[in-house]
């Protein structure tokens, strides 16, 4: 399996890879890590650059999923000497991206958030925090995929990657899970969401689980969004409250909170 890594110039990756190395909780990593990423365009289908899948690993474009996928397999990595190895670092995004950490054929990547999630719960490295403090429950329903894959560089001319994110789909749909509908997010967020934490956005997208992600992040006692903006088109901490976002987005439906672990 080849792995791709683009090249940063000065500003390389391996210097975002010290970011918040003093930090001791998880959780300081995880938002010390993210705010090393900001400003960093936003560019999507980074991930799409072949016929075969592959490992790419691109710290200098992101999209809200590999944002947040580089900032917790930063997190993951163990530090000597207030340092983190490359090659721990590249490990850690295969182990996050991949069922199982596994590069096995286009659908072996987590495409769906849920699937993302499952993942890292399965595997240890991450608690979902909403399944424990939120009584508010959703039914996955997921098939955008495959109705729409003409959208998908690798679904477009491939009827083996469409049956195999077929049955992905059929899988995920018998699961629900656990979240917070947005009028249930106060502006001062909760007591029990702490900055660093993985922030999933819900949707009522018909075919779609999520449809954004980003890092909470307490701003003079404000939840708010560390995220990769299709708006700004960058990396940017939100102007606006995390819950004003909610109301302003017609699509979204609420949030899941899920915690690194390490």
């Amino acid at each position: 399996m080849k792995e791709l890594i683009k090249a940063l110039g000065s500003a390389c990756c391996m210097s975002l890879l010290t970011m918040g190395v003093s930090a001791q909780d998880a959780n300081d990593l995880m938002l010390a890590n993210g705010i090393g990423l900001l400003n960093v365009p936003y560019v999507a289908h980074t991930l799409d650059q072949g016929d075969q899948e592959e490992l790419i690993v691109n710290c200098d474009e992101v999209d809200c999923t590999t944002f947040v996928e580089y900032a917790l397999a930063m997190s993951l990595c163990p530090m000597e000497d207030g340092q983190i190895a490359e090659g721990d670092f590249i490990d850690n995004v295969q182990r996050v991206r991949y069922r199982d950490g596994k590069v096995n054929g286009y659908a072996s990547r987590l495409h769906y958030i849920t699937d993302w999630i499952d993942n890292g719960v399965r595997n240890g490295y991450l608690e979902d925090i909403t399944a424990q403090k939120s009584n508010y429950e959703q039914k996955v329903s997921v098939y955008y995929m495959t109705t729409h894959p003409s959208l998908y560089k690798q679904l477009t001319h491939s009827q083996e990657n469409v049956a195999a994110m077929k049955k992905v789909e059929e899988a995920l749909s018998k699961e629900t899970y656990r979240y917070i509908p947005k009028d249930k997010l106060p502006t001062n967020g909760l007591p029990w969401i702490k900055s660093g934490d993985i922030i999933a956005i819900t949707t009522d997208i018909p075919g779609l689980d999520i449809s954004h992600m980003g890092i909470a992040f307490y701003v003079k006692g404000t939840l708010c969004l560390l995220h990769a903006s299709t708006v700004s088109k960058k990396v940017v901490v939100s102007r606006t409250a995390l819950s004003q976002m909610l109301k302003e987005a017609e699509h979204w439906t609420g949030i899941r909170v899920v915690r690194i672990r390490k």
